[in-house]
């Protein structure tokens, strides 16, 4: 098996799209920091050590005056819930990979999680080594992304209103990417109907947390039909 920049190498044109995306929502996660007062140093430090894509958009709010540590805590806990569905789909191909999984656990975004659950790790490169080259890319995308955003709005300032939906736009882009693979489509019909089924019972501030316990539910009950139709479509 190669070693890890054979696997930099054959990891590296699976994860073009996700740093296509990366380099402008990170930018625009410096471009938010940077406006609230922050320099270039804290907005790539944050990207380093925190690394949550939404969670950090809506960490942009948290220092202002009346935000408690609670309210901080438990935003980020709901922003973010659906990661604990993500760990728990993973949890035996990761133990395998002994101390090196608290990292792949940690740069787990959304994009990540779908390149690693839709990707084939190619015959001559160590799968442990694949997957960290694919989550390190990744968040080097993300940790660029933020240098310059921040550094473009240190240098220029300019009227930063509506950038944050660069992050849906990505969401967008990627369910869209995903769709082409027809294996992928009964898998994010039943995320989609969840969502909108959610949304309308719960509303829009309360939906995210069901709408993953319902598409986990789907999901388990009806895994052998769809883990059929999935081998049916590649085939």
């Amino acid at each position: 098996m190669g070693g890890y920049r054979q696997a930099l190498k054959r990891a590296f044109p699976y994860t073009v799209p996700v740093m296509a995306g990366y380099l402008f929502i990170g930018a625009a996660f410096g471009v938010m920091f940077a406006d609230s007062g922050y320099n270039v140093l804290w907005a790539v430090l944050m990207s380093v050590v925190v690394y949550a894509g939404s969670g950090q958009y809506l960490a942009t709010t948290f220092f202002v005056p009346g935000i408690s540590i609670l309210q901080a805590v438990f935003l980020t806990l709901m922003v973010n819930i659906r990661h604990v569905f993500y760990g728990l789909s993973l949890v035996d191909r990761y133990n395998r990979f002994g101390r090196k999984r608290w990292y792949l656990i940690f740069g787990m975004t959304d994009e990540t999680y779908s390149l690693i659950c839709t990707t084939d790790v190619p015959d001559d490169v160590d799968e442990e080594k694949f997957l960290l080259s694919i989550t390190l890319l990744d968040q080097l995308y993300w940790i660029i992304g933020t240098a310059i955003g921040s550094l473009a709005m240190t240098v220029v300032a300019f009227d930063s209103t509506g950038i944050e939906f660069a992050m849906t736009a990505l969401f967008i882009v990627m369910f869209m990417e995903l769709w082409y693979r027809r294996s992928n489509r009964p898998a994010e019909l039943i995320g989609l109907i969840a969502a909108v089924v959610c949304l309308a019972v719960f509303g829009a501030d309360n939906f995210v947390l069901p709408t993953m316990l319902l598409i986990v539910a789907v999901i388990l009950l009806g895994r052998k039909r769809l883990e059929k139709g999935r081998a049916d479509a590649d085939a």
